[in-house]
């Protein structure tokens, strides 16, 4: 993030390293270092999730593609646990899916103030429409951790920075586009389901940062709404 000092003292949020969520609805074995042969309270939503057979029961195949699965993401400790964190990344990613390509189906985006950026912080979605015409996404992100929550509301950009380095985490924030104090767009090297969180920034891939860079400009309006699970 930057000194926003000339710009008035501001409370920042900025880039954390979300998966999307931090549900701690209870605690996995403690078996770090191996494969848990545990079964795990959502072995069979997991199981159908992966493609595994849905027995309800843990296999060594098993835990091998839910640690794949955790490692990808990076969801720590690296278990092959079917816990609420695993599934709560899984029922999430299956939620997002089932938006398809009509993100403001609820009509909870403002469609009368021509091109804005929206996201959903309950389905951790953004996208950039014109009106009611969909302009770019839905794309997952990964917003404010507990603590740390993306502030909800009508936002404008108001800096954009393709390099900007953050002065308090001293972590590149490539593309960076600020629209509430030191909250912003910009796009992070893990994945956009890895917990807990950002510190308030609205992370995205890559792609879709520089995606949002060359569609948005300054004083273009951002909407957040919803609340990220976990928070």
């Amino acid at each position: 993030m930057r000194d926003l000092g000339r710009r008035g003292a501001v409370a920042l949020g900025v880039t954390g390293l979300v998966a999307p969520l931090t549900l701690a609805l209870g605690a996995a074995p403690a078996q770090a270092a191996s494969c848990t042969t545990q079964t795990g309270p959502y072995q069979r939503q997991v199981e159908k999730f992966l493609g595994r057979p849905v027995d309800g029961r843990q296999s060594a195949a098993d835990c091998t593609a839910v640690r794949a699965f955790r490692n990808r993401h990076g969801i720590t400790p690296n278990i092959g646990y079917a816990g609420p964190v695993t599934w709560g990344v899984m029922n999430l990613m299956n939620k997002q899916k089932a938006v398809g390509n009509k993100p403001n189906k609820d009509g909870r985006c403002p469609v009368d103030k021509g091109r804005i950026a929206c996201v959903n912080l309950t389905l951790q979605l953004s996208w950039i429409q014109d009106g009611s015409r969909l302009v770019y996404g839905p794309v997952p992100v990964r917003t404010g951790r507990n603590g740390y929550e993306t502030r909800t509301g009508l936002k404008k950009v108001y800096w954009r920075h393709i390099d900007h380095v953050s002065s308090i985490y001293h972590v590149p924030m490539p593309y960076s586009q600020f629209f509430d104090g030191g909250q912003a767009f910009h796009s992070v090297g893990v994945s956009m389901w890895n917990p807990p969180g950002s510190h308030g920034c609205v992370n995205m891939t890559s792609k879709d940062a520089k995606k949002y860079w060359s569609l948005l400009k300054k004083g273009d309006d951002v909407y957040v709404y919803g609340r990220k699970p976990g928070t």
